[in-house]
């Protein structure tokens, strides 16, 4: 028989831990963090004010400018020759290294002579049998000029000697001119160079056959650099600026030698080389609205090579007197450019402006300051319109404009 075992007895159920926190002390707590607040708030209230930024001011400066027009342009030879074979033969020798300088009339290649020179003594061996044809149609036709006079020949004969003088005299021309052209040919054989310039690298080996009359055979390219041509174009606007400046006449064929211009490398600083204006095309291309221009530049050795970029800078004006602000000074947004000035009570304002060129770090302003306006020119991000700053004087820079006579700052 299996018994039972009852389960013990739990007994009488605990009441739950009640919590020590009163209904005495909650309003305690909450007053002390009422006045923690309090406290806080008041110490809060009677913190200074923070003072205006400091900002550093200088007034626009007045000095007597040159405003450019700034281009991009490209170097080029002021001759560039290919040479050629006028006559055909073999190459026999060539006289100059690729990339030398060469003078004007140096010889360059040497083509062979011998059949040339043969051509010539052939040309001239033909001028004298026309001679001898002549002189022996002469003496014929005076003896049958006087036998006719005596009934003793017939007339036919001093026909017939007449016509062998005038074709000896004909044959003479002809002996002669092809005596010339024997001599241009055997010319032609020797290659020298048209102007003062640089060589580039030879196309043609010597032993080779070149001057085929199919195809003209090229043996090298010399090209003069000295003076260099730089060719950039001219906008619309800056084109009738110019004219405007020099009354119409700018790019005249007298005139436009007038104007000077100015080029530096993309790797030098300013542009350090001068010249003046040498050519303007004659029409502005509808395409484009540009005019193509060129100026000319002294480039003695070693010299600055065709093909580079370079930046171009031509005076759009006289000099004049102008204000002249830092660059850092000039800031842009939707309205334009701008630049924070010191008003009243040390009140930054904001101040609409028009700028013109660049001299050096400044900037032309021409319109929207005056002289005796305080310009923000440091500080400007803790400077906000509306609002006061503690300005400071900037020292005074002993040149604030770049010099027409310098370009190349």
């Amino acid at each position: 028989m299996i018994s039972q075992r009852k389960p013990p007895h739990p007994g009488p159920r605990r009441p739950r831990a009640a919590l020590k926190t009163s209904g005495t002390e909650s309003p305690f707590f909450t007053a002390l963090l009422l006045l923690a607040l309090a406290s806080g708030l008041g110490c809060g209230s009677g913190t200074p004010p923070a003072p205006p930024p400091n900002v550093t001011v200088a007034n626009p400066t007045r000095q007597s400018v040159t405003e450019y027009l700034e281009f991009t342009g490209t170097t080029a030879a002021t001759d560039s020759v290919t040479l050629v074979a006028r006559v055909e033969g073999y190459l026999e020798e060539r006289h100059f290294e690729d990339g030398s300088e060469v003078k004007k009339g140096a010889p360059l290649f040497s083509i062979q002579q011998g059949q040339y020179k043969a051509q010539l003594q052939q040309a001239a061996a033909q001028l004298a049998a026309q001679q001898a044809a002549l002189l022996h149609a002469n003496t014929e036709l005076a003896r049958y000029t006087v036998l006719v006079k005596e009934d003793s020949a017939p007339q036919t004969e001093v026909d017939q000697w007449t016509f062998q003088k005038e074709s000896a005299q004909a044959g003479i021309l002809g002996a002669e001119a092809q005596i010339e052209l024997a001599k241009l040919n055997l010319a032609y054989t020797k290659i020298t160079a048209p102007f003062d310039g640089r060589m580039d690298r030879h196309l043609v080996d010597p032993g080779n056959v070149v001057g085929g009359m199919a195809q003209p055979t090229s043996l090298a390219q010399i090209d003069k650099i000295d003076p260099l041509y730089v060719y950039f174009t001219v906008n619309e606007r800056d084109l009738l600026g110019i004219r405007a400046e020099h009354k119409g006449r700018a790019l005249g064929s007298v005139e436009k030698k007038l104007i000077p211009a100015y080029f530096g490398l993309l790797d030098e600083k300013g542009y350090p080389q001068q010249g003046h204006l040498d050519f303007a095309a004659l029409s502005v291309s509808a395409t484009t609205g540009t005019l193509q221009a060129r100026a000319i530049f002294a480039n003695p050795a070693p010299g600055i090579l065709p093909g580079l970029f370079v930046r171009v800078r031509v005076p759009s004006a006289a000099p004049h007197d102008a204000l002249l602000i830092p660059g850092e000074a000039v800031a842009f947004d939707q309205q334009g450019e701008y630049v924070l000035v010191v008003g009243n009570e040390n009140v930054v304002e904001r101040r609409t402006i028009e700028t013109g060129s660049m001299q050096g770090r400044n900037i032309v302003v021409e319109n929207g300051l005056a002289l005796s306006d305080q310009v923000i020119v440091a500080g400007i991000v803790r400077a906000i319109p509306g609002r006061k700053v503690m300005p400071a004087r900037a020292p005074q820079p002993t040149s604030t404009a770049a010099p027409a006579v310098q370009p190349q700052h």
